[in-house]
């Protein structure tokens, strides 16, 4: 390291032209850079300059060195250049994870941020495993529900509205739940208990509170499946508004105990680290960020159910 720093000054001295101004482009002294200097060429055993009051001059292994250390100056710098350019302006590949469910989503999400950044590419894992971030080489995952403890970064996105669903054929063979407690009798289509616990909390009327842990008929990981099952007549299924609501427009499923609502499902973003996060990372959460604000504000269970009457 001593060397390439060595090599650095002696760049810096043939391009400044001087001892004194190489010192003052380096934010040094004249003596210290002449030591620098002359270590150089102690331990290469070659002289580099010939020095005189006026003047410095390269020798012929000088002008030959001299190539090799600018250049090695010159790539430093162009690395740095990159290095700033990745810090400041969303550029090169953005590698980002989501489940499948969520996976639709990220086309209108991130589209803007990519209309307006021609250096910036995305690519797109979609799984509903909990993929190694660092070994997939992930820059961001969005992830739901429970985080398990790890060295990772969850930074909260939004907090997505849920809503019991189920389709009218399931309804009018099992017949609509009245209460809460009722829900107990009924099959349940659910994500495993380590993504979202096992009790089902429903908020209700006055601030009423109901804590339930309904037996699952069908777990699985995948959300969208659910869903399916959900609209095939399986049972009922804990779903997102902002996925349910084509669905319940459509009259596929319906509402049930529309004034019990689940709580709502947190949503992260989770990155390898917090610190010195590139530009593409913090504008790429901002527009996921600007996005489920627009979604939350455009998506009511009142309205979705006024639009499926």
């Amino acid at each position: 390291m001593d060397q390439l720093k060595r090599m650095a000054v002696f760049a810096a001295v043939v391009e400044h032209g001087s001892m004194h101004a190489a010192a003052r482009a380096l934010g040094t002294t004249p003596s210290a850079v002449s030591q620098q200097v002359r270590a150089l060429e102690q331990d290469m055993g070659v002289a580099l300059l010939h020095r005189s009051p006026r003047r410095l001059r390269l020798t012929e292994a000088g002008e030959r060195f001299h190539e090799g250390c600018a250049a090695m100056v010159a790539a430093a710098r162009r690395a740095g250049q990159q290095l700033m350019q990745l810090r400041d302006a969303p550029v090169g590949q953005l590698r980002v994870a989501s489940p499948v469910g969520f996976a639709r989503h990220l086309g209108p999400a991130l589209a803007p941020l990519l209309a307006a950044n021609p250096g910036l590419s995305l690519h797109l894992e979609v799984s509903d495993e909990l993929i190694d971030l660092v070994e997939a080489r992930i820059d961001l995952a969005v992830r739901f529900g429970r985080m398990p403890d790890s060295s990772w970064v969850a930074q909260r996105l939004a907090s997505l509205d849920m809503v019991l669903c189920a389709a009218p054929a399931y309804l009018a063979r099992r017949g609509m739940p009245a209460s809460p407690r009722d829900l107990l009798q009924h099959d349940w289509l659910r994500l495993p208990p380590r993504q979202v616990g096992a009790q089902l909390e429903l908020h209700g009327p006055g601030g009423a509170v109901e804590r339930l842990r309904p037996p699952a008929r069908v777990t699985s990981n995948n959300q969208l499946a659910l869903q399916q099952m959900c609209e095939a007549g399986l049972g009922i299924a804990v779903l997102g508004l902002q996925d349910s609501d084509a669905a319940l427009r459509a009259g596929t499923v319906v509402a049930v105990l529309p004034q019990w609502r689940p709580a709502p499902l947190p949503m992260y973003a989770v990155t390898p680290r917090r610190d010195s996060q590139p530009a593409k990372v913090r504008h790429a959460i901002a527009a996921l960020q600007d996005y489920l604000a627009g979604l939350a504000g455009s998506l009511s269970l009142a309205s979705v159910l006024a639009g499926s009457a």
